[in-house]
């Protein structure tokens, strides 16, 4: 296997990232000491896929509060806050975004709880500089945790998931959802990492993602990188495989998940759940607990992002389409939950009827 490959992580007092626009043709890392372009990078989609997010978002909070000047509690909550919704308002639709920012939050309650009515709270400054200082080694412990629970949760998430893989299986797989989309090792490669470390022979069929074309841009890089066999393929191109019987396994990642099942993923998801059930081909959905969404009933009121236009219309500069035509670009889908075959998780794997398995697994 390659080196391990490292997404966004903190070093030197300062956030580390690799820029996902770049690949395949460069491999390029960013260090940053301003949330702001941490936020930005998140946004512009240089940090990408919801696990990766979610930790970038935690280190990018601890980076602000890390950088705080503030001189009373008061105006910490408030610079802390703000933080908190710049993150917030990066992109809507990946749970573990604000899994993440919810934790920074209980963090930050908890660590000020004891100064809330004390001196520092009403602006004393003898009694707060010293203060700060713990609240901002909180919160960067906490974002660092959260780091590598991550890439501890993915391995115990494709330890579960490579029993679903049998020995000779041809998997597809939609968008990236590998070490670049996580903190390191992946949802739904990572399931495919764990069938190779157990000696599966296995080969890996990657769809190519329109519009920003994360799988042949990424996934492939992954595949290469880790020497797993691997074939790109158009997207328009799945359904004729099927056909042909050269795929027995469809994984792919999420970014939020209701209550019932129902699933958001990179757009092109929904309609791979389509041709896998006319087909009778099991499809896995492979995310950490932190992207299903407990406040979310269906997949009705999972709020889809839509982006630029010029992601449909272009791609890396060139012009693809008329300037001036119409572009309708959600960036996920949403499959509803009967399409699904099961879940894996970092609990183990979860099965139908997900309208009283997800709730029983998310109150465990």
């Amino acid at each position: 296997m390659a080196t391990f490959i490292r997404t966004v992580y903190w070093e030197d007092d300062a956030v580390v990232f690799i820029d996902q626009r770049l690949l395949p043709d460069q491999e390029r890392y960013v260090t940053t000491r301003d949330y702001r372009e941490v936020a930005a990078a998140i946004k512009a989609l240089a940090i990408r896929g919801a696990p990766a997010i979610g930790v970038a978002a935690a280190l990018g909070i601890a980076l602000g509060v890390a950088n705080s000047r503030a001189v009373a509690l008061a105006g910490l909550r408030r610079e802390f806050d703000d933080i908190c919704r710049t993150f917030a308002m990066t992109r809507p639709t990946a749970r573990n975004l604000f899994w993440a920012v919810e934790r920074m939050e209980r963090c930050f309650r908890l660590i000020t709880a004891p100064l809330q009515s004390g001196p520092a709270a009403g602006g004393i400054r003898t009694a707060f500089p010293p203060f700060l200082a713990r609240v901002k080694k909180a919160l960067i412990d906490e974002a660092k945790l959260i780091g590598a629970e991550d890439i501890r949760i993915n391995k115990q998430l494709g330890t579960y998931g490579q029993t679903l893989i049998d020995d000779g299986d041809h998997i597809l797989t939609h968008c990236n959802a590998g070490a670049l989309a996580t903190a390191g090792y992946g949802t739904a490669l990572g399931v495919v990492r764990a069938a190779a470390e157990a000696g599966k022979k296995i080969h890996v069929y990657v769809d190519e993602t329109r519009p920003v074309l994360q799988g042949a841009r990424l996934t492939a890089w992954e595949m290469m990188r880790e020497e797993i066999p691997a074939t790109l393929i158009t997207d328009n191109m799945a359904g004729f495989l099927m056909k042909q019987g050269r795929i027995q396994k469809i994984v792919v990642g999420a970014d939020r998940i209701a209550v019932n099942g129902d699933t958001a993923n990179k757009i092109g998801t929904y309609s791979v759940a389509v041709l896998a059930k006319v087909h009778k081909i099991p499809f896995y959905v492979a995310a950490p607990l932190s992207t299903f969404d407990g406040a979310v009933k269906t997949g009705k009121d999972i709020p889809i992002e839509e982006r630029s236009p010029e992601e449909v219309t272009c791609c890396r500069g060139a012009i693809l389409a008329p300037r001036d035509i119409d572009v309708y670009n959600p960036a996920f889908d949403v499959t509803p939950g009967r399409l699904i075959a099961a879940f894996v998780t970092e609990k183990g794997l979860l099965y139908p009827p997900f309208r009283k398995t997800i709730p029983a697994l998310l109150r465990s």
